[in-house]
């Protein structure tokens, strides 16, 4: 059965029911499915063990998230299918994340997620630690013997100074994927959704992940800094913020180099792979140099 024919077969439907491919999706398959009462998006996407997702985790993070009113409603659920009422929305890009009203309200979302969701959520928790990632998609990408294979210690002996570097952390149950495209406005407020890669973790992660995926200035990122910390930003918070930033664009380059290996969905994954590798490279200078 297609990903698609498994959307359509879905026993909530009432009436006949139309699916539409929705774009974005570089994990999972994803639809909009209209019937005689519903507009939902459906989430189609088995367990992904080499990058760290269970699909329990996904439901139950998003689950909580919409308890904590930060993300749609959990409709319906199967294993492999996690079906959500549909935002009729703008998807975020890095361009709109830089605008300040925009940041503001994205970064709101973030603090509430950190502050509330554990909250709302029930069942076992996932942990996320990017470093663990890290070494885990070298033993991946050696497994699958990737074109990647020569660059790999370089990286990894980077990671294990930006890991160091990072020191002790507050844990907080972060979203720890923050591209620009899981924001959604919808006119009136912005959402944060997809919740793959949920767990208790280091908030300067997601911090690290929104700026370096939205490509904030400097004096964006002290603003958000001194926001979420309540304080301006010393040299010490600088430090670990910066070394995550590093891990964060660099966990992204290596999710890429994994999916040039084992995906079949159609995404120009090597292109995705250099294009965060170049933000990689920028953001460990800007940590070595202290900039």
């Amino acid at each position: 059965m297609t990903p698609i024919d498994r959307a359509l077969a879905l026993p909530i439907w009432r009436g006949k029911a139309e699916a539409v491919p929705l774009g974005g999706g570089i994990t999972n398959s994803n639809f909009l499915v209209t019937d005689a009462l519903l507009r939902a998006v459906v989430r189609i996407g088995e367990d992904i063990p080499a990058h760290h997702i269970l699909r329990f985790n996904e439901r139950a993070a998003s689950q909580a998230a919409y308890q904590a009113g930060i993300s749609p409603e959990v409709i319906y659920h199967a294993p492999g299918v996690l079906v959500i009422d549909f935002i009729d929305g703008r998807t975020m890009t890095a361009a709109d994340l830089r605008q300040p009203d925009c940041l503001r309200a994205a970064l709101d979302l973030v603090i509430r997620a950190h502050r509330d969701m554990p909250h709302h959520l029930r069942g076992a928790g996932l942990a996320f630690w990017v470093f663990q990632v890290l070494r885990d998609y070298r033993a991946t990408l050696q497994s699958a013997a990737s074109r990647h294979l020569p660059i790999l210690p370089g990286l990894l002996d980077a990671a294990a100074g930006l890991e160091a570097a990072v020191g002790r952390i507050d844990m907080v149950f972060g979203h720890n994927d923050l591209l620009p495209a899981n924001f959604l406005h919808d006119g009136k407020r912005m959402w944060l959704i997809d919740w793959d890669y949920a767990g208790w973790g280091s908030p300067l992660f997601d911090l690290g992940g929104l700026a370096a995926n939205a490509g904030l200035d400097p004096a964006a990122e002290a603003e958000m800094l001194a926001t979420y910390f309540n304080r301006d930003p010393d040299a010490d918070l600088w430090r670990s913020y910066r070394a995550m930033k590093a891990a964060a664009a660099l966990r992204e380059a290596m999710w890429s180099m994994v999916q040039e290996t084992r995906s079949t969905l159609d995404f120009d994954y090597a292109a995705y792979t250099a294009t965060h590798l170049k933000t990689y490279r920028e953001a460990l200078a800007a940590f070595e140099a202290g900039a």
